[in-house]
């Protein structure tokens, strides 16, 4: 496989069927499958143990996917850079991440408005067609928030830049009107030092103070996942996702009419999986387990 960097500059679009006739056939009830990254893949960017060698078999199956992600703190091409990098045969038109959406959102809800990004990373290359305001961040205080109007903020993940000053400065402008809007609300996720907090802990904070709701952009809102239907042209009755996150990823993507599987690795807890709000249609030890379901699940369907 190539993994050029080149090959990853970010475009979107439409992804048709390129399976072979036979290879249709083969594919049985499934014939799209949604993947998460971070906890399914990867953990803190190192492949997890059979991870490489399950997408090559599903590759090799020509069975169309899609990698869709929270991830906020890397663009498209950076994550495509890192994953071909650790050998995943994967291409940047295959990912679909939180800010790609979150700008689609904005240009169709929030045409031209004056946004403020909160997030740890640079990812002004995917939100196209998106004015951001940026505050110094010296300023501190109500007198402060006055570099300009801001007409939305936006939440991405969370990181040291999520320190008092600026979300207090969010929260002024959240009290003057400024609408909130959230890539996601995962609560923590799994890095290679354990669990850290992220975005849902401070989000939840901000939205009971300034009496707001956020828009969620990512997953698991039902816009996230038809984005990624749309992009694979996939139907959901015919589409699996495989998560470790079994309310964001897996029972969210099964309420879009998307077959769901858990797997017991990243951000899985046990005790997550018991008092979860439904149930998996299907719970695997790893990613490395996939391509042996889609077999299982081919072969009922004939």
């Amino acid at each position: 496989m190539d993994r050029r960097l080149g090959e990853c500059a970010p475009q979107i679009h439409r992804r048709g069927d390129y399976r072979r006739p036979m290879e249709r056939e083969r594919a049985g009830a499934i014939r799209a499958v949604l993947i998460d990254i971070d906890g399914v893949l990867t953990v803190s960017w190192e492949p997890l143990p059979g991870a490489v060698e399950a997408m090559e078999r599903l590759r090799a199956a020509g069975l169309p996917l899609a990698l869709v992600t929270n991830t906020t703190s890397r663009t498209r091409a950076s994550i495509c850079a890192r994953l071909t990098g650790a050998g995943f045969p994967v291409s940047v038109d295959d990912i679909l991440t939180a800010p790609t959406v979150t700008a689609a959102y904005l240009r169709e809800h929030h045409p031209g408005a004056r946004c403020l990004l909160l997030n740890a990373g640079d990812i002004q290359d995917d939100l196209t067609g998106v004015t951001l305001v940026n505050e110094p961040e010296e300023h501190s205080g109500a007198d402060a928030d006055t570099a300009g109007n801001v007409d939305v903020v936006v939440v991405g993940g969370a990181g040291d830049e999520f320190g008092y000053a600026a979300l207090n400065r969010v929260f002024h402008h959240l009290q003057r009107g400024a609408h909130l809007v959230a890539m996601h609300r995962n609560l923590y996720w799994r890095t290679a030092d354990g669990l850290d907090l992220d975005t849902g802990a401070f989000l939840l904070g901000l939205e009971r103070a300034a009496r707001v709701e956020a828009s969620i952009t990512g997953k698991p809102s039902e816009a996230f996942f038809a984005a990624a239907l749309a992009h694979l042209g996939a139907e959901p009755s015919t589409t699996l996702m495989v998560g470790d996150d079994i309310e964001s990823d897996v029972l969210a993507a099964q309420r879009s009419g998307v077959t769901g599987a858990l797997v017991k690795t990243g951000k899985y807890l046990p005790e997550t999986h018991r008092s979860a709000d439904g149930t998996p249609d299907h719970v695997l030890a790893s990613f490395a387990a996939l391509p042996d379901l889609l077999e299982r699940l081919a072969s009922d369907s004939r």
